[in-house]
């Protein structure tokens, strides 16, 4: 009965979720200067979510400069030529909006949610910050206040928070070599020492209009839109410094298997953790989409293989899932992650957690299973269109590494595509008992135990 329950309630999903597409038609152009455009209608309210994406991320930052991209994060909402210090967040707030930003090693995002007739004063302020941003050496000045507090960010944290220290750690030995190395919000020393000088040179380069995606999801049309684009963005001029090509490249698969531990006394509950080298969806497309739902059935949720051993039946663990980094430009890995339940130690969740896997992957995924994840990660696809700020997230970052707005269009009919022979291949391939990984521990301190 539980199964025939959830097979309709699917059927339902898959229906309604097509309906949905047939409905949803997001528009595209390209400014004179080669601003790109993306309109995603929405007219259920009179908001706009208005985006500004730049093709900049950690990625992308000189060596001994780590952090760059994420301190600018901070200095665009500070001081210009014409807004003086803190106004630019006063004016949105004051009109009813929101707004905020974030850096990722592939781009840096900034956005704003305001009442409709506010789209064109976003445009407003986010031209004349791409253009005449303050950056001077004055101690109190937006540059060096700002580097100060990043710092204290990192302090806050990654420093004081075990499980993103013990991240850190393992994703930098995973990323040995590759430009994502090094964490988002870089090293500490680095960011200390980075000048305004370097902040001019890296906003010179890379914060311009031939550079910077236009995403602007709400109760617009693309006329609107490319009217008030035209005036605020169109009259910018590209000044063509940015990279034409990227530090991008192929991850390389670990060459030895490594244990990497942390122990702190704010842990509680320790977590077990392996880290394999996973697929891209910009690089491998169909590999990847395989991969996601594989994993979905393999430790995707309560209802996932792992989660229903080891936590319900065997009761030895309280937690179990598997996921994968799969929306960078580059590979990320896949994690298969356990936390034991009290008296079991972490060497025998390890063996009941492989032994698991290696059943599963030996006996493969049924045809329902699969149905089940495809159809979750389709309707969740879908539904993330009922957010405007989903709908512009998705449109920016995947525009952002390279990807074409069909990709996203079409994604849930792909998802719907992969095979259960595809799903098993691509979790066999990644989880291969010759594939190297890092196994990672957070722990209690010693004595806490």
């Amino acid at each position: 009965m539980k199964r025939t329950l959830a097979a309709g309630l699917f059927a339902l999903l898959a229906s309604n979720a097509a309906a949905e597409e047939a409905v949803w038609a997001p528009s595209t152009f390209t400014l004179d200067n080669g601003m790109e455009v993306v309109v995603i209608p929405d007219h259920r309210a009179p908001v706009v979510t208005h985006m500004v994406w730049y093709k900049v991320g950690a990625v992308d930052e000189a060596p001994g400069k780590s952090g760059i991209a994420h301190l600018f994060e901070h200095v665009m909402f500070k001081q210009t030529k014409n807004i003086g210090p803190e106004e630019f967040t006063s004016i949105v707030q004051r009109s009813g909006g929101q707004l905020n930003a974030f850096t990722s090693w592939d781009y840096t995002a900034y956005y704003e949610r305001v009442a409709k007739p506010q789209l064109g004063k976003m445009m407003e302020l986010e031209a004349e910050r791409m253009v005449n941003l303050l950056i001077d050496d004055d101690p109190k000045g937006p540059f060096i206040s700002e580097r100060d507090v990043v710092k204290e960010e990192r302090r806050q944290r990654i420093d004081n928070n075990p499980n993103v220290i013990l991240q850190e750690k393992v994703l930098g030995a995973f990323w040995k070599g590759h430009p994502y190395e090094i964490t988002v919000i870089g090293k500490m020393e680095e960011v200390a020492a980075l000048t305004p000088q370097d902040g001019l040179e890296f906003y010179r380069q890379y914060y311009s209009p031939e550079n910077a995606i236009l995403v602007v999801a709400g109760d617009v049309t693309p006329d609107e839109v490319r009217a008030l684009a035209d005036v605020h963005y169109g009259t910018l001029a590209p000044t063509g410094t940015a990279q034409t090509g990227r530090k991008w490249m192929p991850v390389a698969p670990l060459t030895e298997t490594q244990l990497i531990t942390h122990a702190d006394p704010k842990v509680r509950q320790p977590v077990w953790s392996r880290y394999y080298l996973g697929y891209s969806q910009k690089r491998e497309p169909a590999d990847a989409l395989a991969l996601d739902v594989g994993l979905e059935i393999l430790g995707g949720g309560m209802t996932s293989r792992l989660y229903q051993s080891l936590v319900e039946r065997q009761q030895i663990a309280i937690s179990a899932n598997t996921y994968a980094w799969t929306t960078l430009h580059d590979q990320g890995p896949a994690v298969i992650s356990a936390s034991p339940a009290p008296g079991i130690a972490l060497d025998a969740l390890e063996t009941a957690v492989m032994a698991e896997v290696e059943t599963v992957l030996a006996g493969g995924f049924t045809e329902a299973e699969v149905v089940r994840a495809r159809n979750k990660l389709a309707a969740d696809a879908i539904y993330a269109r009922d957010s405007q700020s989903g709908m512009a997230n998705m449109f920016g970052g995947w525009l952002a590494i390279g990807g074409s707005v069909d990709d996203i269009l079409t994604y849930p009919d792909q998802v719907r595509a992969v095979t259960p022979e595809a799903a098993l291949a691509a979790v066999r391939s990644v989880f291969a008992p010759e594939k190297n990984f890092i196994e990672a521990h957070l722990l209690p301190a010693e004595g806490d135990l």
